[in-house]
């Protein structure tokens, strides 16, 4: 059940410096494919994630994080 998150390093609202490591923290299991996403309206105007079949936006890239974390698919724990 990995998470698959995809990102454009294109995105002026966005580093890739900054972001990878916030997204690895916030799922460490997940797959993360960096390229144009041909999302450039909104890309152009927002920050925006892929992950898990939805498009995330947000003014600013913390944002952007905050709001997908709802989406992050948490593994099962079972005793």
């Amino acid at each position: 059940m990995a998470n698959e998150i995809q990102i454009c390093d294109e995105c002026n609202f966005m580093r890739m410096k900054t972001i990878l490591p916030k997204l690895r923290k916030m799922a460490p299991d997940a797959e993360i494919k960096i390229g144009c996403k041909s999302y450039c309206g909104p890309c152009g105007k927002r920050a925006f994630i892929y992950i898990n079949g939805r498009y995330i936006s947000a003014p600013t890239e913390d944002e952007v994080l905050a709001k997908a974390e709802a989406f992050v698919k948490k593994p099962v724990v079972t005793e």
